[in-house]
């Protein structure tokens, strides 16, 4: 481990990239804050909330006016379309911003309905957070029935032979997630997605876990719609979602008269949050920069996106390694998810546990009391929480690291879940 450490140090500065982030400076009861929350919401680097106040100093108008601010706000509008297509791989004008991921998702999930009739079947899964379900049961008001995805109980990974034994003639819609919020199991979504459009089905994946923690090429995957939120990987509350342009184009959204019917305008409904979109552009620029860093090759923001993904992917498996191999060794502790260090390319750096004579709210509140940053509960996987036993006695202890994190703040961790023992 510690030669792979000194080979990613290497590579980037990890000092000079914290720096970067204004909230990690943050003191708890004399402890430097510990920042596990990530699959919550990440923090932002400073160019992003320069970006937001730079636009409400500048630039606060709405669209499409004759006059200076409103140009400034289309070109801020247009940029960040262009960022976020070149993050996901696909066209600017198959970029939709939104409140949230569950706010578009639900404006999604409406538009198909349209087109549901009685007996038409949906797939979503028991791994997946509730905003990518709630949308599509809610479907079943049309006469569609919906169907869920088992998951492992030993590891949480999908069970594909479940779902293949739901596909069918009447599958018009398969919802899943990248990765789990709750466990970190990263799903197989370029299978999953041939496995529906081989039945005939249209393909929904909730990226909103994945997108802090690995590249995204829409079109290798060739999911239908994907759906994410830039509050997760760096950037302000704000909801994207993809969307073939063929399927933006043919569905018919719920809007006003008077909106565009262009893409991608028909989909942004009402006025924009237009000084977190400006942030948007602002984090998918840190992400770039970063990637320029890690590979100096790279010719194109898209290029550097991905080398960005690179880096941090090496450096969070060195401190998934470090965190699940602790974390296994101290006594009472139950590790929800995969486990096994050969298999830390299947999941993220987000794991769950529980401990022995503790509630997790009891060490949620203690770790945060030593500076340490956690979330306990279910954080909206309710069926999962349902299906490992664990909703009424609390759900489950996350601990969720970002690309900022360190070794010294892992251990910091497994220290005091030590004393805990």
């Amino acid at each position: 481990m510690a030669t792979r450490e000194a080979s990613a140090s290497s590579i980037v500065d990890l000092a000079s990239l914290r720096a970067q982030f204004p909230a990690l400076a943050e003191k708890v009861n004399g402890h430097t804050a510990v920042y596990f929350d990530a699959p919550g919401g990440t923090q932002v680097p400073q160019r992003v909330i320069d970006a937001i106040s730079g636009y409400l100093v500048h630039s606060n108008s709405n669209t499409h006016g004759q006059f200076l601010t409103s140009h400034r706000t289309d070109e801020v509008l247009a940029s960040a379309h262009s960022a976020m297509a070149d993050m996901l791989g696909c066209d600017p004008e198959e970029i939709i911003f939104g409140q949230n991921m569950t706010t578009l998702t639900f404006a999604i999930s409406r538009a198909l309905g349209r087109d549901l009739r009685e007996g038409d079947e949906i797939i979503t899964t028991l791994l997946d957070h509730d905003a990518n379900v709630a949308p599509w049961r809610a479907l079943e008001e049309r006469g569609a029935t919906v169907h869920a995805v088992k998951f492992r109980p030993e590891d949480c990974t999908l069970d594909l032979d479940d779902l293949k034994s739901k596909l069918n003639v009447r599958t018009k819609i398969v919802a899943v997630g990248y990765a789990s919020n709750a466990v970190g199991t990263i799903n197989p979504v370029k299978k999953i997605t041939a496995m529906a459009h081989e039945a005939g089905a249209l393909v929904f994946i909730d990226a909103v876990h994945f997108a802090p923690h690995g590249a995204i090429d829409v079109h290798d995957i060739d999911c239908d719609f994907l759906a994410c939120s830039t509050y997760k990987f760096f950037g302000p509350h704000i909801g994207v979602l993809y969307g073939k342009r063929a399927h933006l184009s043919r569905l018919r959204p719920y809007k006003v008269r008077p909106a565009a019917d262009t893409l991608p305008d028909r989909w942004e409904t009402g006025t924009l949050n237009h000084e977190g979109i400006a942030g948007v552009a602002a984090c998918v620029d840190y992400l770039a920069d970063l990637g320029r860093h890690a590979g100096p090759a790279a010719t194109t923001r898209r290029a550097a996106i991905l080398s960005a993904y690179a880096w941090m992917h090496q450096h969070e498996q060195e401190l998934a390694e470090r965190l699940i191999r602790g974390l296994l060794e101290i006594p009472g502790l139950t590790f929800y998810g995969i486990g096994d260090l050969n298999r830390l390319a299947e999941r993220t750096p987000t794991v769950s546990i529980r401990m022995k004579n503790h509630s997790p709210a009891e060490l949620s509140k203690c770790l945060g009391e030593l500076g340490i940053y956690t979330w306990d509960g279910n954080f909206y996987a309710l069926n999962l929480t349902e299906q490992l036993r664990v909703e009424e006695s609390g759900g489950i202890l996350r601990i969720g690291l970002a690309h900022y994190a360190t070794a010294e703040e892992v251990d910091r961790l497994l220290a005091a879940l030590r004393s805990f023992a």
